[in-house]
């Protein structure tokens, strides 16, 4: 092994070690700081000792020249579209933009596959099945990644409809398309030819399509976390055909953190982990709900600055209209207003509040609301029932009361805040609209909520004013 490479492999485990650190730091709010900037760290190290190591020729290119402008440009190129989105993207357009970041790793994965089969090792026996075998895997799952991010960026820009494709036999679809995919491995492991390796990605972009195309919005922010599960496996097989440490410990971190994220998320909107990474297997469409709840009671701003100022504990729980209005920061001003009249005032998060896990306490802390007053679900939902006044802040699914009451509901036994407990509930909204699952809420019709109509910033600003 030549000096550069010794080096770079060191280098890797560092990187390794940081990537580590970074995770366990973004598990809480109070380090989440410090771990994207381990995050950052472990991946300048990566990139200066990839540049170092392709410069020094270490992969056996006659000069390394060429190989070093290519990475270059590559690294150039990617960085300035990256700066730019990270810069022009709101937090509305987060998950669209992550589902579109997946697609890449998984055309990433594709394209090193292909490489690796066209390219001749020199390997002979079991090492040669073994390679076979990492290749068309490879291909497969970053095939899938790529077609089924690019169908959950459509999805989620609102590009298509949101609504879960219903084809006839779609569950055999899917198992069928994976007995083919396992009949065709042994086939490329004991005969590698080009044809076989152009099936297998046909395969994977078709199954990953009708994947996600099955999955309803409801699902969606599952669908997010389990694509970057996704695109991390993609990541650790190109790192074993490129015989890159690194890239498999960082898959292997991605995938597996990725994957279980999932499983909370689908135990928060009890879900079947397996039916929905199956492509929402065994999950009816939710049908349109054309129940009369009976009328709905409106309010304006200025009542509800009278029901605050005369509160004794207040909970906010917000959701993705929160995003849309970018309501955080008048939020965080009315907390900080009604904390200095002595009204307790905390926030409820759900799970899979906003259309990314964690969008909620993004915007909150972006507008500096106090880490300690922001709780989840499992440690406020029994407090409802002690509130004065709950403020409903473009949340929708995450607190309708029919997934507690309802078992025929399409939502029937997810976890929700369970906000019409309180004495009082405002819901901020611009419309009686259902919520993005497309289930009408009845809390919205209930005698102690009422509707407060508008924009949730305006809306704010107004009770702001009238405090």
């Amino acid at each position: 092994m030549s000096v550069a490479a010794s080096i770079a492999g060191a280098a890797y485990i560092v990187a390794a070690l940081l990537f580590v650190l970074s995770l366990a730091g973004l598990s809480k709010h109070e380090t989440s700081r410090r771990g994207v900037a381990y995050g950052i760290a472990g991946m300048t190290i990566a990139l200066v000792a990839t540049v170092a190591l392709t410069a020094a020729g270490a992969w056996g290119e006659p000069a390394g020249t060429l190989g070093l402008i290519l990475l270059v440009v590559a690294v150039v190129i990617g960085a300035t579209i990256g700066l730019w989105r990270a810069r022009v993207v709101e937090m509305t357009g987060m998950p669209e933009l992550i589902a579109l970041l997946h697609s890449f790793v998984g055309l990433a994965a594709v394209l090193v596959g292909w490489n690796g089969a066209l390219y001749d090792t020199g390997l002979t026996g079991a090492l040669a099945d073994i390679h076979h075998a990492e290749v068309f895997i490879g291909v497969f799952i970053g095939g899938v990644t790529f077609t089924g991010s690019i169908v959950a960026f459509l999805k989620l820009s609102g590009r298509v409809s949101s609504k879960p494709l219903m084809l006839p036999g779609k569950n055999l679809l899917n198992l069928g398309a994976l007995v083919v995919f396992v009949a065709l491995t042994v086939w490329y492991v004991i005969t590698p030819v080009l044809p076989l390796l152009i099936a297998v990605t046909v395969l994977a972009l078709a199954l990953g399509w009708h994947l996600v195309a099955s999955i309803g919005g409801g699902d969606m922010p599952v669908v997010v976390s389990m694509l970057n599960s996704y695109s991390g496996w993609a990541a650790a097989a190109a790192g074993f055909l490129l015989n890159n440490d690194l890239l498999i410990v960082t898959g292997a971190l991605v995938g597996s953190s990725g994957a279980y994220l999932s499983y909370i998320m689908c135990k928060a909107m009890n879900r079947s982990f397996i039916s929905v990474i199956a492509g929402g297997f065994g999950i009816e469409a939710p049908k349109g709900d054309d129940t009369d709840h009976g009328e709905h009671h409106e309010i304006d701003a200025a009542s509800v600055a009278d029901m605050l100022a005369s509160a004794s504990s207040v909970i906010i729980t917000p959701g993705y209209g929160m995003a849309v209005a970018q309501a955080q920061y008048p939020v965080a001003e009315l907390t900080e207003k009604l904390r200095a009249k002595g009204v307790e005032v905390r926030f409820g998060i759900h799970p899979v509040a906003g259309r990314l896990p964690g969008h909620m306490n993004v915007l909150l802390a972006e507008a500096k609301v106090p880490y300690d007053i922001v709780l989840e679900l499992d440690e406020i939902n029994d407090d409802f029932a002690r509130t004065s006044v709950v403020l409903v802040i473009g949340a929708n699914d995450t607190v309708n009361p029919a997934a507690a009451e309802d078992p025929g509901s399409p939502i029937a036994g997810m976890p929700v805040l369970r906000v019409w407990e309180a004495e009082s509930v405002i819901v901020f909204k611009r419309s009686m609209a259902s919520g993005y699952a497309g289930v009408q809420n009845p809390l919205f019709f209930r005698d102690n909520a009422h509707m407060l109509f508008g924009d949730a910033k305006e809306r704010v600003e107004d009770i702001l004013r009238e405090l």
